[in-house]
């Protein structure tokens, strides 16, 4: 929240520059933002029927009965946000969301614990990923505090979703649009900030743990310099599709995106690969965040857990492929994996290059990578105490890491 003192000045500006719209628009941004003390709250009065098995749940294809919305414009800034029951959006067909792409997203989960209990794991950091791709599409920026609060309090009214089965949550999809209603390309003057939510299981049809395999083809790019690559923008992910495809026809599971030779990303889930390097010395090793990277909220835990344990080394420095497959032929590599939030961590057996399947299947079952699942799951499900939970209760009472 802002000073009163710099509140009252901020005021008195839109007071003197009544009908400048730069100026409306700069005040209104700095004026109206989300309060969750103003949280409406509509309960649905027909409740769809659960899934009587989590596991069985094809990845975002169910969804719970409420839906959190939040408008904003440039003349009036945030909107009271509102829970509603689960509805098709209303916007023009001129929005530039459907022509030019101004839309970014988050994904986040929320745990039923074995007592009970229902907890987010470090949404704080989703919150502060989901800001920075607001800003750099130019969609409006909000109090990540308060957005969070109330995304909490629909995980909260929604938290019998959560199936009771084994590696089962809530998936939380946060999502920002541009409702603006013109065909201009310009920043928006109007968007809308919904969540939606529902239950999932194993994001792979192979189960929680089991291996796939990649295709790396260069003609296949998925971020470049100067680009969008570190946002969870929706542009970055419908031109995967096609390459996807391609890959399932290969006897792939997912693409290992390149750019120049560069290794960078797996599928939807960054990359790691443990090895002995060229040096000799036993390390773990993901691409660095230079931009054609997603900061994953996952990556991030891998890499703070491997540095306590310190039992290894720990680098972040990109890599080419080809120095990927001579360690392979030199059976210098000990596993790879992928991580994120819908698979958490998930082994890499085969990778399809030059027409060439390299095995770097583990020969004794990934065991850092399965201790990685293990110590994150875990955490996530409340089986250990970590700073990294997030609980949600009846009290709405939080407790964990801090904005």
């Amino acid at each position: 929240m802002l000073p009163s003192r710099i509140s009252c000045s901020l005021r008195n500006l839109k007071h003197t520059f009544a009908g400048k719209q730069s100026s409306l628009s700069l005040i209104a941004r700095c004026l109206s933002d989300v309060q969750f003390d103003k949280l409406e709250v509509v309960h649905s009065k027909k409740l769809n029927e659960k899934p009587a098995d989590g596991r069985n749940i094809i990845f975002g294809e169910c969804l719970s009965d409420h839906m959190l919305v939040i408008d904003w414009t440039d003349q009036h800034g945030w909107d009271a946000p509102r829970i509603i029951p689960r509805q098709p959006l209303s916007i023009p067909p001129a929005a530039s969301s459907l022509h030019y792409g101004l839309e970014c997203f988050e994904g986040m989960k929320a745990y039923r614990c074995d007592d009970g209990s229902v907890q987010m794991f470090r949404p704080f950091e989703n919150m502060k990923r989901f800001y920075r791709s607001s800003g750099r599409l130019s969609l409006p920026y909000f109090d990540k505090a308060e957005v969070l609060k109330c995304i909490a309090e629909l995980v909260r009214i929604e938290q019998d979703w959560i199936p009771e089965q084994e590696s089962c949550s809530l998936y939380v999809r946060p999502t920002m649009i541009s409702t603006e209603p013109s065909l201009g390309v310009k920043p928006p003057s109007a968007a809308s900030l919904f969540v939606i939510t529902g239950p999932v299981g194993p994001y792979f049809k192979t189960g929680a743990f089991n291996p796939v395999s990649l295709l790396a083809d260069p003609q296949f790019v998925r971020a470049w310099p100067g680009g969008v690559g570190d946002c969870k923008a929706g542009g970055n992910y419908g031109p995967t599709i096609y390459a996807q495809r391609i890959a399932q026809s290969k006897g792939c599971s997912q693409c290992l995106w390149l750019y120049d030779n560069e290794v960078t990303e797996v599928g939807t889930m960054n990359l790691f690969m443990y090895w002995i390097n060229e040096q000799g010395e036993d390390e773990l090793i993901t691409p660095d965040l230079n931009g054609l990277i997603l900061p994953g909220i996952t990556r991030d835990s891998l890499l703070m857990l491997a540095k306590e344990w310190n039992e290894f080394k720990v680098t972040e420095k990109s890599f080419t492929i080809q120095q990927l497959e001579r360690a392979v032929n030199e059976g210098r590599v000990k596993e790879i994996f992928g991580a994120g939030t819908a698979c958490v961590v998930c082994p890499v057996d085969k990778i399809l290059w030059n027409d060439e399947f390299m095995d770097v299947e583990s020969k004794n079952g990934f065991p850092l990578a399965q201790r990685f699942y293990k110590e994150l799951t875990d955490i996530q499900y409340g089986r250990v105490q970590h700073p990294w939970r997030y609980l949600v209760d009846n009290s709405n009472v939080r407790v964990g890491e801090k904005l």
